[in-house]
């Protein structure tokens, strides 16, 4: 009996909070048009927000679209992630966006603020 009052009792709970989770944000799948794969990033004091998923990216043509939502001056760089190549770099001030058009490879990609102190974020890409 105290079983089943447990089982009851979870599921009415679960019933109960479905429906405010069901605000919470989650991250868009990037979308792709004429071959170039957008992303966007946004900035902060310290660290860096992906509207779209990481996850499950292709080598290929992708634009990066870095707002800064920082109060000062931040940047953007980006590298290639197995060479650490420079693949791009630049300042953006407070309210400013910019957009990166890169080539990713297998390798993959890593990238960060050079100004304001965030640390690498290396992100894989499958085959």
């Amino acid at each position: 009996m105290f079983r089943t009052f447990r089982i009851l009792t979870l599921a009415a709970a679960l019933a109960l909070t479905a429906p405010l989770l069901s605000g919470t944000a989650h991250a868009a799948t990037p979308t792709t048009t004429d071959g170039v794969t957008t992303i966007h990033l946004d900035q902060y004091n310290g660290y860096f927000a992906a509207q779209e998923t990481l996850a499950g990216l292709k080598p290929g043509k992708y634009r990066f679209v870095i707002t800064n939502k920082a109060d000062k001056m931040v940047g953007f760089q980006i590298q290639d992630g197995a060479s650490h190549a420079q693949l791009d770099m630049f300042p953006l001030e407070p309210g400013q966006s910019r957009t990166s058009d890169v080539e990713v490879g297998a390798g993959g990609f890593r990238y960060r603020c050079p100004i304001n102190p965030t640390p690498w974020y290396d992100v894989n890409v499958e085959a």
